[in-house]
């Protein structure tokens, strides 16, 4: 099954606000998951995820800032 997220162009300044939400959406997730009852691996996994993510949107920033309009696509895909 295919659900599509984002498909469109954006003045930048709302690109980056979706983008950004988006990413802070998983960022929380991915806090929210880690308890005292994580491992300690779990734990780093999923610091490791936040961190890519924050590079990500770090990146996704400077990009976004150079430009008017972008064109957003987005997917996800749910296999078993």
């Amino acid at each position: 099954m295919k659900i599509q997220l984002i498909h469109g162009k954006f003045e930048a300044q709302e690109a980056l606000e979706l983008v950004s939400k988006l990413i802070h959406a998983k960022i929380k997730f991915h806090e929210s998951r880690i308890t005292n009852a994580c491992s300690e691996e779990d734990i780093k996994m999923r610091e490791s995820k936040i961190k890519f993510l924050q590079k990500d949107l770090f990146e996704a920033r400077a990009f976004i800032s150079t430009q008017k309009i972008i064109n957003l696509e987005s997917e996800i895909f749910l296999n078993t």
